[in-house]
């Protein structure tokens, strides 16, 4: 995620790190720099430019104190008015205590609405909301089709009609919430590939209805200006409440992402980074200012590992690793953690400093996978104790596997250095070193 942008902005930065103290000079040139950095991100002009004179303002402002140095001053400054700029606070879906809470999900086709829709399901119904997604898409029954098979997968009820009528859709479907005791109603609209009059006139006449208690526009944080240009055009016609980033994840530039806040004046409210129907985050304008700085996101890294490992299973992981026996059952298990947890170059990026050096790496997460069909192929005593590993056993491996000798010499070996590394973690004696070491291939 914004991998581009972030290694440009820390090359951006340096020209002051090392500096004796902030001058008008060296801020000047590298305002400058950082002014180039966001124009190439595609980051609306006004926005860039207003972006920078706030920098400006605030640096030649700020003392350096004897403890900070000039080049953590400005990070700091361009830091909180990233945040600033990308909205300061979280704001939350509004959702009613008691009654019907009615979420409109707006966008042009191929934004990602109709997925985001059942992933704004499943994070609802996680909270304990009874949900019933709505397609009421009624041009293209393969949006209705998708919205059946996601709603399948998340096990929460999809009210369509055989009816060319999204109103009529929509009325019945109410109806339906209320016979059926649904507290939340998420309905899914019509996109197009463009903005006509034809769908914001559909859209506005469902929102009079419904009068619904969110409008959530979703977009495809990839298309740079486009984006913003169609949120402007959607809010000015349907006055949305909020805005949501599609494809986040491959987003290397992010001009979108710092420009659709500031231009349309609507908070983003969530973000999605992935496929998979969990990869959906409220957002937090603080940290993806952390992110896109090189500073990680240890507290978004934190609340998925919380959500996805169990509190016991953590007490028994610490016990055998103090105890030094960690082995290839708990590795099978903390990869299948990791994988509910998302992409691993999402988690890499959400890792303090890790995000510039993985720009060029590929990071495959079927990787993983054949991980998995080495282990899977492993007796329960060979996963119980690696060190009777011997030649025949990882031949047997690998043929059982489908993977070559080499793949199965080339995870044993990554299991061992795993093995002294997490022994010198528990001891508290790990540096950057031991972790530049550990690769997954």
């Amino acid at each position: 995620m914004f991998e581009d942008l972030s290694l440009k902005l820390d090359t951006a930065l340096k020209k002051v790190t090392g500096q004796g103290k902030l001058t008008e000079s060296n801020i000047s040139v590298t305002l400058r720099e950082i002014r180039r950095v966001l124009l190439d991100a595609d980051v609306n002009y006004k926005v860039a430019k207003e972006f920078i004179e706030k920098v400006s303002v605030k640096a030649l402002g700020e003392k350096v104190i004897a403890s900070i140095s000039p080049g953590q001053l400005i990070t700091k400054i361009i830091h909180d008015e990233l945040t600033d700029l990308l909205g300061k606070d979280q704001k939350e879906v509004k959702l009613n205590a008691s009654g019907i809470t009615t979420v409109l999900v707006v966008g042009l086709q191929g934004s990602g609405k109709t997925t985001f829709a059942a992933k704004l399901g499943k994070h609802l119904k996680e909270k304990n909301r009874k949900v019933l997604l709505v397609a009421a898409d009624v041009y293209r029954p393969a949006a209705i089709e998708q919205l059946e098979l996601l709603g399948e997968q998340i096990d929460v009820k999809v009210f369509k009609l055989d009816e060319p009528d999204a109103i009529k859709v929509v009325k019945e479907a109410i109806q339906y919430a209320k016979e059926n005791r649904n507290d939340t109603i998420i309905i899914d609209t019509a996109g197009r590939l463009h903005v006509d009059e034809e769908m914001m006139n559909e859209v506005s006449s469902i929102k009079e209805l419904v009068n619904p208690d969110e409008t959530l526009f979703v977009v495809d944080s990839m298309t740079g200006q486009d984006a913003v240009n169609s949120a402007k055009a959607f809010n000015e016609s349907v006055n949305f409440d909020g805005m949501v980033l599609t494809k986040l994840d491959g987003d290397s530039r992010g001009g979108a992402a710092l420009s659709i806040r500031s231009v349309v004046g609507k908070p983003i409210k969530f973000s999605s980074n992935g496929e998979k129907l969990d990869s959906i985050e409220p957002f937090y304008p603080d940290r993806l200012a952390s992110r896109i700085l090189g500073k990680g996101d240890v507290v978004s890294l934190v609340e998925k590992a919380q959500e996805k490992i169990d509190e016991f299973e953590i007490e028994d992981l610490e016990e055998k690793l103090r105890k030094n026996k960690f082995d290839f059952d708990d590795f099978l298990k903390q990869i299948k953690v990791i994988k509910k947890m998302g992409s691993l170059s999402s988690l890499m990026g959400m890792i303090p400093g890790i995000g510039a050096q993985i720009k060029n790496a590929q990071i495959d997460d079927n990787a993983l996978v054949k991980v998995e069909s080495v282990i899977n192929s492993m007796t329960k005593k060979e996963r119980g104790n690696p060190k009777i590993l011997n030649g025949s056993r990882r031949k047997r491996i690998s043929a059982g596997s489908g993977n070559s000798i080499q793949d199965v010499n080339r995870l044993i070996k990554q299991f061992n250095e795993m093995q002294k590394m997490m022994k010198r973690f528990s001891k508290g004696n790990v540096g950057k070193s031991s972790l530049k070491n550990l690769k997954f291939n």
